[in-house]
């Protein structure tokens, strides 16, 4: 079925318009709420929003009483770790040694890496999740099957296949001049072709050597507007291991910043384990943290500190980071990120959640002008929601006395499953049965 060009999606409009903060949900800024109003889009793109039902030029998609907003944006997850999502028993070095490498090692096949990514990206979008920062693996093969599937779905995706020269098993080790000739033929074919962008993508410091970093750093240089994508300071063992390995470093965060590779376009996952130091210098570079509550429950690896590293200037965004998290879904994401930061003391709103992963996501990755808000120009990347799935759903949030009660109400006991329809450029790409 040939899907209109032009036409108006009505439904309770959800965005933002600057950041909430951590002020209580009574005194927060820049929540743009139009209930039963009308979303215009024309030629993939948002041409407006109106109360009034449009003339009749315009084709119209009723969704009246349900929540329509910006398609979610995860700024770390790994396409291949679907095969080892909900593992038992390890925390992050094992994890990575007894589940990851020998899944990710399966993707030197074309068969299988075309067939992950189609899984992937399916299910991304069967979340809500029409945006997302992704590592493939180290095979060339799983990053070029990847971008061609986000091209034919029209997902802006960010990628590149992962640098590891050392600490890894055979089959996941590449090495600097070979990684080199793939990371510049993968970023001269894809690399800004449509909504796709390269990064560079070192694993993490442990498995990439000094030669391997400079060799990221310097194609970043090379090659304006990609990105640089990693994990730093995860779990206590791990930033002991990395304080082994380079010795010369004043930290973790500290063996990237020597190497080159903080700059605005670096997003790092998870953060947990820095200090007041490190987190002046993601505010001087501009680099992000892509905070992965979900994963850092399941794998112990430790209660990120959001409010300490925004009240030092650092970007903070959210991320599953399927497979340590546990889901694909970001509003899983979202109530998970709400009990660690209660573990903190730190009372998180919906608001400053659902901003996370929509604008706020955007406006670190330097593409607020493209997705995570319903402003005119930005892509139609939208999703629709229900507000409720169950009969308990429906009681809780037919009780609320304010948007931000029935909102956290939605968060917190919502998932993939009140999902009813996601649009990536305007055209629908997930319909529910």
């Amino acid at each position: 079925m040939t899907f209109p060009e032009r036409y108006a999606l009505r439904g309770d409009l959800l965005d933002f318009t600057a950041d909430p903060g951590f002020a209580a949900p009574t005194g927060a800024q820049g929540v743009r709420y139009r209930p039963d109003h009308w979303l215009l889009v024309e030629g993939g793109r948002i041409a407006g929003v109106q109360a009034d039902a449009p003339d009749a030029s315009w084709a119209q998609v009723d969704h009246r009483g349900s929540l329509v907003m910006p398609g979610f944006i995860d700024t770390h997850v790994h396409s291949p770790q679907l095969d080892v999502i909900a593992s038992y028993g390890t925390e992050l070095l094992e994890w990575l040694n007894t589940y990851t490498f020998p899944a990710e090692r399966r993707y030197a096949d074309p068969e299988v890496a075309a067939a992950g990514a189609e899984r992937f990206l399916d299910s991304l979008l069967a979340h809500g999740t029409t945006s997302a920062v992704v590592f493939p693996t180290v095979h060339k093969v799983s990053a070029e099957a990847l971008f061609a599937g986000a091209e034919q779905r029209g997902m802006r995706l960010i990628a590149g296949k992962i640098l590891m020269d050392r600490h890894a098993p055979d089959g996941l080790r590449d090495d600097v001049e070979q990684a080199e000739r793939d990371c510049v033929d993968l970023v001269q074919r894809w690399h800004c072709r449509g909504r796709l962008a390269y990064a560079l993508t070192v694993r993490f410091a442990p498995t990439s050597t000094s030669e391997q970093m400079h060799m990221a750093a310097a194609l970043m240089k090379a090659y304006p507007g990609t990105y640089m994508q990693t994990h730093v300071a995860e779990s206590r063992d791990e930033v002991r291991w990395v304080a082994e390995l380079f010795p010369q470093s004043r930290s973790y965060l500290d063996v990237y910043h020597r190497h080159g590779l903080l700059n605005e376009r670096a997003v790092l996952a998870h953060g947990i384990w820095l200090d007041d130091t490190d987190r002046v210098l993601l505010r001087e570079t501009g680099a992000q943290i892509a905070h992965s509550p979900s994963s850092n429950l399941f794998l112990g690896s430790g209660l990120f500190d959001w409010l300490g590293a925004e009240g030092q200037g650092a970007h903070v965004t959210l991320a599953t980071d399927v497979g340590g998290g546990t889901s694909l879904s970001m509003i899983r994401t979202l109530a998970d990120a709400y009990k660690v930061q209660a573990m903190r003391g730190v009372k998180l709103t919906a608001y400053k959640a659902l901003y996370g992963a929509t604008r706020g996501a955007a406006q670190a990755l330097h593409l607020a002008d493209e997705i995570g808000s319903f402003d005119t120009g930005c892509h139609a990347d939208v999703a629709v929601w229900d507000w409720t799935s169950t009969p308990l759903m429906q009681h809780r949030i037919g009780l609320a006395q304010d948007l931000h009660e029935k909102l956290f109400a939605w968060m917190t006991l919502g998932d993939e499953r009140l999902l009813q329809a996601a649009y990536v450029a305007g055209t629908p790409r997930f319909r529910r049965a």
